[in-house]
């Protein structure tokens, strides 16, 4: 969806909340804001669907399935072929969703008997999901599950009104099952649950509306997060200054590359440097040497080796007092080397990023008691949910059930800045929450984290602050990755591919 710079991003409850006050005060009936709810949903058929001439909807018990009556009354005025089929009974109904049903019924609009709704679901040309809203807190009823699963199973285009049903309007978890819509149209103010996780898998493209009430409601309620895209890349990086010289734009040293792993340190260093890193440095096991010299002549490299630990030590902390910014973790094993190299690294007092197996190490070291959880704000932290899910010791799919929430655990248990990585990335400094609504399934292969270090650690190095070098990073990475899925396709995109994709991430305007 089109939105300019940030996208507020609210829970269930706010809007909840804020929907009844803002209406009051822009003097507008709650049952009008569903009347211009299922007009929205309505208007975005015709656009979408334009030749459509059967729509089947599916109406739930509360307001979501009166905004699913209004769209059906406007489907039947418009001389088209509607079924509506009514989860529970009908003489439940109450309030607006009543009112919604009553005018539905004044257009002669009569509910399916669900012995047709086999037959109306292959005769569909659209779907209409109308039957969960926000509210939905526990897991889909058995029931209605089923008759989610009988509209994923058939290839029909569903519009999903407000959210999908059966999706966490606050976390983007799957509760049980969920529609896979081809498109919803949101309302008031779009729910953070729709832009992370399991989302990515089922609310297709997203759309929304205001309904006449947004600004009221944005006065009274502060967002819980921002949605950011690629619109904030040529608003917030700095442009190259004409006179610039390397020294200018910082010196990157990045530290991984165990023995078999040398395309990661690969990878992160070329990451840098495509980025605009003014030098770029890496240290690498020595047997991942040679293929990184060949391989990025440009990046200044060196080897390490454990023959003398304390040699090794003091080559490492020597290198560090020349850099800028410390990006290590790619590659990085958790034998003895590994673990060396990151207690030298993890001392200093820099601009840092720690990712992969320097994650792995950390959590290690602090089960152990081996290691203080150190508030370190200059460093960066960009875990996958595996990764998060030992930070915190926990399990993965608690981290998925609620990334949100794993993302302020993350920060407040080790301070600076988090990348928590997914389906809607997500980026935490303590203060605000920022989601990358930007990126594909293409970028789901070995090696992408190892090029968003890198290119965290560029942005670093040209003086940007954590948050700021973290959001833009994380950005221009999944940007990259799109520019080449749009002209490549997604299936087969490589790391190596968003590398050479990430200078016209850079200057993109579009």
């Amino acid at each position: 969806m089109d939105f300019n710079l940030a996208l507020k991003l609210y829970t269930a409850e706010q809007v909840k909340n804020g929907e009844v006050i803002a209406a009051q005060m822009a003097g507008v009936s709650m049952y009008s804001l569903m009347q211009r709810a299922g007009m929205a949903v309505y208007q975005r058929f015709l656009q979408s669907y334009p030749r459509a001439r059967s729509v089947l909807v599916v109406c739930g018990s509360g307001n979501n399935g009166g905004d699913g009556y209004v769209f059906a009354t406007l489907a039947k005025q418009a001389q088209l072929k509607v079924s509506v089929f009514q989860l529970g009974d009908p003489n439940l109904l109450k309030g607006d969703a009543l009112r919604a049903f009553e005018d539905w019924q004044t257009v002669d609009g009569k509910n399916s008997s669900w012995d047709d709704w086999h037959t109306a679901l292959l005769e569909a040309d659209v779907i209409v999901d109308a039957m969960l809203g926000t509210g939905l807190s526990g897991e889909v009823r058995q029931d209605t599950r089923r008759y989610i699963e009988q509209i994923n199973q058939i290839h029909c285009p569903v519009i999903a009104i407000d959210i999908p049903s059966g999706l966490s309007a606050d976390t983007g978890a799957v509760l049980g099952d969920a529609i896979h819509a081809d498109h919803t149209v949101t309302f008031i103010g779009v729910k953070q649950g729709l832009c992370t996780a399991q989302a990515r898998d089922h609310v297709g493209e997203l759309h929304f509306s205001g309904l006449g009430v947004n600004i009221e409601f944005e006065s009274i309620q502060e967002e819980r997060a921002l949605g950011i895209n690629h619109q904030v890349i040529s608003r917030l990086l700095p442009p190259p200054k004409a006179a610039a010289h390397k020294g200018d734009n910082g010196r990157v040293l990045c530290v991984g590359g165990n023995q078999g792993m040398p395309g990661a340190i690969r990878l992160c260093a070329s990451a840098a440097l495509r980025c605009g890193a003014g030098l770029t440095a890496a240290i690498s096991h020595m047997d991942s040497l040679i293929p990184l010299q060949v391989s990025c002549p440009e990046v200044m490299s060196q080897g390490m080796t454990l023959d003398s630990l304390q040699e090794a030590e003091n080559e490492l902390t020597n290198r560090t007092r020349w850099a800028d910014v410390l990006v290590f973790g790619p590659g990085f094993g958790m034998d003895d080397w590994a673990i060396q190299a990151y207690q030298t690294l993890s001392k200093q007092y820099k601009p840092k990023v720690v990712d992969a197996d320097a994650l792995n190490i950390l959590a290690m070291l602090t089960d152990r008691g081996e290691l203080n959880i150190a508030q370190d704000e200059l460093r960066i932290i960009t875990p996958h949910p595996g990764e998060a899910a030992r930070l915190l010791g926990i399990s993965t799919s608690d981290v998925e059930r609620n990334r949100y929430k794993a993302a302020r655990q993350l920060q407040a248990r080790y301070g600076g800045v988090v990348v928590l990585k997914g389906a809607g990335t997500l980026i935490h400094d303590g203060v605000r929450m920022y989601v990358c609504l930007a990126g594909n399934p293409g970028m789901a292969s070995g090696g992408m984290g190892d090029v968003l270090s890198g290119v965290i650690g560029a942005l670093l190095a040209k003086g940007l602050p954590p948050v700021l070098a973290a959001r833009l990073g994380v950005v221009i990475h999944s940007h990259a990755a799109d520019l080449n899925a749009r002209q490549y396709g997604e299936i087969g995109l490589l790391a190596s591919d968003v590398v050479e994709t990430l200078r016209q991430a850079i200057h993109s305007e579009c």
